[in-house]
């Protein structure tokens, strides 16, 4: 069975009882651990690429806290441009650690090195990865021992997804970063972030890439430079995500959808053209 694991991004939680834009931020992150749990519980673990809290308050750390107690696996907690860093690290066992106090660190899976990167500037949400953050980068990779694949998380996408608002707010060190990783790109299997609220996936340098909408309010389609920047109610998701020895695969599954569901097959004694032509939705 190929490895498993789960992408969460963007819950952005309040305090406790609180709305943000219309919609619970807490409900629909229960409603996604409660999915996860009946149908991923045999994930190995959840990464939280950032955005954690909208207002960075420690009662909306807690509320996070307690909700993803519910989660049947371990789970990383990443910062984002909503969080803020030393109350996130102050409230959240999840929360990677390095040396200068950013929410940095790796974790080893049987296929390759997982590494967690702070892009947090908590002056602007525009992305940031300083000299410090660059260094440990550099120097966790080149530790890495050579036959070992990696796989890179961080909240700021490194590159214009052509949705303007968000690459006005992309990371500001982009062209540091690539030469950082450059070295490494033939062994990088996968880029994850989030902070665009957009199911988007492509290559990065030749680095396949993907990210997904939030848990909570979503960022609306829309790549002329010009347009009004807006928000939306699109459906939540979370990212589930496969891994072997050759292939990564991962499935954005809309968790709140209520859609209807239906056999492809006919019933029995049904012929299936007939079927399909005269389907009637309830």
């Amino acid at each position: 069975m190929p490895f498993k694991f789960i992408h969460l991004t963007d819950t952005h939680l309040a305090n406790p009882g609180a709305t943000l834009y219309g919609l619970d931020p807490r409900a629909r992150l229960d409603a996604a651990i409660a999915d996860i749990n009946k149908h991923q519980s045999d994930a190995a673990f959840a990464v939280v690429t950032g955005d954690l809290t909208h207002w960075g308050e420690p009662q909306s750390y807690a509320n996070f806290a307690e909700a993803m107690a519910a989660l049947k696996m371990p789970y990383i907690a990443m910062v984002g441009n909503h969080d803020k860093r030393v109350t996130c690290l102050d409230a959240l066992k999840a929360a990677p650690r390095d040396s200068n106090g950013f929410v940095q660190g790796t974790r080893t899976t049987p296929h390759g090195l997982f590494v967690f990167l702070d892009t947090l500037d908590e002056t602007s949400h525009a992305g940031e990865m300083c000299a410090k953050r660059l260094g440990w980068l550099a120097s966790t990779l080149a530790a890495a021992p050579a036959d070992i694949p990696l796989v890179v998380f961080m909240h700021h996408p490194p590159f214009p997804v052509g949705v303007h608002a968000m690459d006005d707010i992309g990371l500001k060190q982009s062209a540091e970063f690539a030469e950082v990783i450059a070295p490494y790109r033939a062994r990088i299997r996968h880029l994850f972030f989030g902070h665009v609220h957009r199911p988007i996936f492509g290559s990065f340098g030749k680095i396949p890439f993907s990210t997904l909408r939030g848990t909570n309010h979503q960022v609306w389609f829309e790549l002329n430079p010009g347009a009004p920047h807006l928000a939306s109610h699109e459906p939540p998701a979370y990212g589930v995500v496969l891994i072997d020895d050759e292939n990564l695969v991962v499935h954005s599954h809309d968790f709140l959808d209520t859609s209807l569901r239906f056999p492809f097959e006919p019933p029995a004694g049904v012929d299936g053209r007939d079927y399909a032509l005269n389907f009637r939705a309830p």
